[in-house]
């Protein structure tokens, strides 16, 4: 993890644009740099370094004496790199992971470097010598990246929008600030004037294809066919694979664990696999709630039978309220579920940085979107509408879910890792007939339950633990956070306020005082940046007012049972 941001054909002072680099400067606390481009003056790059693979020769952009002509920043991990390397016999400069995307474009230009990089990624990568300039982002945006562009050529990327919203053109006072979608790379021309052109965007992979880099992947032959037996023993295989290929780090581990299925299944086999790979520190999970949550007492008993070294991180109600603003400013956006959700991930991301040393930090992201986790899911009108649905949130999750656990675990210097989201396993789960994916007898998830349920690897009550929202199972059901956060709200938001929120939020106006709290924290760090939220996360199928899993009646009857 770390942050990236880059001019290309800027009209002002770059000694003074650069300051904007420093509002990323979370993103990489080890070390920092900004390096301008030979021959061009009015381009640059800035790079913060969280230092996780090749300690020594880690720095960016990289640059090899291979190809002095190619300049390339990036944030993210691409697990694949010796396999590749190893395969097309590629004489590596460093021990950066990286460092294959130079070669592959070198050997088959940028499609086929896109294609076969088994990751997560951002990366801007310049070519002087045939005056192109190259953005590509992952499949799910695990890596975040944004882009500001001017009619007349001037461009600005960053990993943050926070980097880019300051910066000066003279052309255009208000700079457009966009994310880059994922799963795509942009071809552009860049002009002897330091302008650049963009030339083509393509969308290089979709999650229901197999990843061209499955190819030279060393995973255990998948058996085929749909027998429920043999989709099991897949799923067990390509979710050991997904986390395996992730231990790659000269940083310290560690998991995120609220006792939901999700964070419980990446905990016991990451903990199976650094008994494995040997390693020699303790492996220390972290769950947040406040007194009696039912995340804090499932988390407990998932750390007692795996044998990890567990901190539980307890807070308040006034904590939780007072870090709100900190959140939105760090998360860039004001969708409710997000918001919520992003202060308890927030909290416990503070505690580790400040009271240990693990900065590599596993999460169970993505598998509520893959596996049709979501209680809304029980209200699915058919398998294919449900299939449908999933597909939707897997391409909407760099908007939520992706971007909450990134930006939160950003803030303070850490590093995320998703197996979930692994391109083989995701890719595999989506091409299973859609009947198999659907909730059954009332549980959702059944097939990745059903999966691991003879492995011994977590409790019987965990693994078959219905689905708590995050942002509610960090508090107790008699007092939720969504109930904490109604009460508070109710005393900063009026009902004349409410009366003319569509006067002064004509886009997305907010229909509560919750969201109208958030919206006016979000635009007095990002005025006039409202569309960054294409929509609110809200439940289908059902006439829900409030993304809240406890709001929902499925969700009630289950509590009481």
């Amino acid at each position: 993890m770390c942050g990236i941001w880059a001019l290309f054909g800027s009209d002002e002072c770059l000694s003074v644009q650069c300051l904007s680099a420093m509002k990323i400067a979370h993103r990489g606390p080890d070390a920092f740099r900004f390096e301008n481009v030979n021959g061009y003056t009015n381009c640059c790059f800035g790079f913060h370094r969280l230092a996780v693979v090749d300690p020594l020769f880690g720095m960016q952009p990289i640059r090899l004496k291979k190809f002095p002509y190619l300049w390339l920043c990036y944030n993210g991990e691409i697990y694949n790199h010796e396999k590749l390397r190893h395969h097309f016999g590629f004489e590596y400069q460093t021990k950066v992971d990286g460092e294959i995307l130079l070669h592959l474009y070198d050997k088959g230009g940028i499609e086929q470097t896109a294609s076969l990089l088994d990751g997560v990624f951002a990366f801007i990568l310049l070519d002087t010598a045939n005056k192109k300039l190259f953005l590509g982002r992952d499949t799910y945006g695990v890596r975040p990246l944004f882009r500001a562009m001017t009619e007349d050529g001037f461009l600005a990327v960053c990993s943050e929008a926070k980097g880019l919203i300051n910066l000066k053109h003279t052309m255009t006072p208000f700079l457009k600030v966009e994310p880059f979608l994922p799963g795509h790379y942009e071809v552009l021309d860049l002009k002897p004037n330091g302008k650049v052109v963009s030339v083509e965007m393509v969308k290089y992979h979709h999650c229901r294809d197999e990843p061209q880099h499955a190819v030279y992947d060393n995973v255990e032959k998948l058996f085929p066919g749909f027998e429920a037996e043999t989709v099991k023993n897949n799923i067990r295989i390509l979710f050991n694979n997904a986390v395996k290929k992730r231990l790659m780090t000269d940083r310290r581990i560690g998991c995120l664990l609220s006792g939901g299925l999700d964070s419980s299944l990446v905990a016991a086999t990451l903990m199976k696999q650094l008994k494995e790979a040997h390693v020699q520190y303790p492996f220390q999970t972290f769950a947040i709630g406040m007194e009696d949550s039912p995340d804090l007492q499932a988390a407990r008993k998932v750390a007692n039978h795996i044998g990890s070294e567990h901190h539980e991180v307890l807070f308040n109600s006034e904590e939780g309220i007072q870090a709100l603003d900190e959140v939105i400013f760090s998360l860039e956006t004001y969708d409710i579920t997000t918001v919520r959700a992003s202060v308890g991930m927030y909290l416990v991301s503070k505690y580790i940085r400040k009271n240990t040393n693990s900065v590599v930090i596993f999460s169970g992201e993505g598998s509520d979107e893959l596996t049709q986790g979501y209680i809304y899911f029980h209200k699915a009108p058919s398998a294919e509408q449900a299939e449908e649905e999933s597909e939707r949130l897997l391409r909407e999750l760099y908007l939520f879910d992706v971007l909450r656990a990134d930006r939160t675990t950003a803030a303070h210097g850490l590093e995320l890792r998703v197996p979930f989201l692994d391109h083989r396993f995701t890719s595999y789960y989506l091409s299973l007939p859609p009947e198999m994916r659907i909730p059954k007898h009332g549980i959702e998830k059944h097939l990745l339950r059903e999966a691991f349920e003879d492995t011994n690897l977590l409790p019987k009550e965990i693994l078959w633990r219905p689905k708590e929202a995050f942002s509610d199972g960090i508090t107790s059901e008699k007092n939720s956070w969504f109930k904490i956060l109604q009460d508070f709200v109710e005393h900063q938001v009026d009902d004349t306020m409410m009366a003319t929120a569509w006067e002064k939020f004509p886009f997305h106006t907010p229909k509560t005082k919750e969201a109208y709290y958030y919206r006016q924290i979000f635009e007095r760090h990002y005025p006039g940046r409202a569309n960054w939220l294409t929509h609110y996360w809200m439940p289908k199928w059902i006439n829900a007012t409030d993304p809240s899993a406890r709001t929902l009646t499925h969700y009630k009857s289950a509590a009481k049972a």
